[in-house]
């Protein structure tokens, strides 16, 4: 029949300190894995939230751009700038 070798005590005790060490490091780092995810995920946030600010600007000048070729937005540019009116058009003006 085969026996085993005793095995000493502190060989026994090495082994469970060194893989409670490595527990201990393994949760450490895994909870510095989630506080840099949770950093990168609201950053992730505030860019999306950038992108769509930035995206409806440029829909709201594409729509300004659209304005400024029609005939209202040179009336009006030249009513408010340049002080013109339409034949037969009344100004009142306070005193």
């Amino acid at each position: 029949m085969y026996r085993r070798p005793k095995q000493s005590r502190f060989a026994v005790f090495s082994i469970i300190i060194v893989v409670v060490m490595l527990i201990c490091v393994m949760a450490f780092d895994g909870a510095n894995l989630m506080k840099r995810k949770n950093a990168n995920d609201e950053k992730i946030a505030a860019i999306q939230q950038e992108i769509d600010a930035e995206m409806q600007r440029s829909e709201d000048l594409k729509e300004y751009e659209k304005y400024t070729k029609t005939k209202k937005f040179a009336e009006e540019t030249a009513k408010q700038k340049l002080g013109l009116v339409h034949e037969g058009e009344l100004i009142f003006r306070a005193k």
